[in-house]
């Protein structure tokens, strides 16, 4: 497994790490913990030192997993969680008061929820789940975690960006308000390496890479046939005609790395790897085989440029997919 710098914080992290949301089973279906614990054991084996859960991933369960697996692991580890908003919209409306959504109370309230899902006294990463570039001018949130850091509660800050509107960090990352950043960086979504992850590299924020196979997409095992569990997220984001396009451009990309040495999931995995500015690329992992086959990626060669050219053609103004009740 190789490591990677965490932005300018001193962290050396797997560059790929683990993304837990489906061990807390929601949107994900039913999960064993039995299994989620083999999963997380093989995945720290074979050098993953990042694991990635939130509040909002089975109202704590996927922390409280997280947690059970640190105890019985020896080795270093880093653990990553998020704070969702209190209140309003979700991504949040133009007219949500960040000193509502993230009020002081508020974050001192959750953040000792997390500390106690997570069986410690401080926190490695706390990232605030969602942002609105409504808020840039006036980020009060990132005033009360600094606190939390000062007084030993929090290490490091980051922020997970709104899906529509990933640009609206880069004034974070700028303004020094942020150790890390979350952000979608796959095939599909490439606007990242025009503005957040140059901002990131100059100034030293740890960038972390989720969705980097598009919820499953581009490991090419859906078809236009494919159906989905009721409460599934995947029913809702790939439905209607979605998944008939998703599955058609999936094709066009099986096309070029056909003759490479890479499978799709390969390809895809190390494309959204290439960027000098990640510092780890989450990846789902339910089980040991999925562990061992995701984690396999870290050891095989750069993706060769005439591929990486063919693979940035594939880069879908598509917009974003959020369910309806969202």
């Amino acid at each position: 497994m190789k490591l990677r710098n965490f932005g300018k914080t001193g962290l050396r992290v797997s560059e790929i790490g683990f993304g837990a949301w489906a061990l807390g089973e929601s949107w994900w279906g039913k999960q064993d913990d039995g299994e989620s614990l083999k999963a997380l054991h093989r995945a720290a084996e074979l050098g993953a030192n990042f694991i990635d859960t939130a509040q909002v991933y089975g109202d704590g369960k996927s922390e409280k997993v997280v947690a059970r697996f640190r105890k019985e692991w020896k080795g270093e580890l880093t653990i990553a969680t998020k704070t969702a908003p209190e209140s309003g919209a979700w991504p949040p409306s133009p007219y949500d008061q960040p000193a509502i959504a993230f009020s002081a109370a508020y974050l001192r309230k959750n953040v000792e929820e997390r500390l106690r899902n997570l069986q410690t006294d401080c926190l490695d990463i706390l990232q605030l789940h969602t942002w609105t570039r409504a808020w840039n001018k006036n980020p009060e949130p990132f005033e009360t975690l600094r606190k939390l850091k000062q007084e030993g509660k929090i290490k490091l800050i980051g922020v997970s960006t709104p899906e529509h509107d990933q640009d609206s960090v880069v004034d974070l990352i700028k303004g020094g308000w942020v150790d890390s950043v979350q952000v979608i960086f796959n095939l599909f979504d490439q606007e990242p390496v025009a503005e957040i992850l140059p901002a990131a590299l100059e100034h030293g924020v740890g960038i972390i890479v989720r969705v980097a196979l598009d919820e499953g997409a581009l490991t090419g095992k859906y078809d236009r046939e494919t159906k989905f569990p009721a409460g599934d997220f995947r029913a809702l984001y790939f439905r209607g005609e979605r998944l008939g396009r998703v599955v058609k451009r999936v094709e066009a990309i099986r096309k070029d790395v056909e003759g490479s040495a890479f499978s799709l999931t390969q390809a895809a995995l190390k494309f959204s790897l290439s960027h000098p500015a990640v510092s780890t690329m989450l990846v789902g992992m339910r089980n040991v085989a999925q562990a061992e086959a995701n984690l396999a990626v870290s050891g095989l060669p750069e993706l060769p440029p005439e591929l990486m050219a063919k693979l940035r053609t594939h880069n879908w103004r598509r917009g974003v997919w959020y369910p309806d009740h969202w």
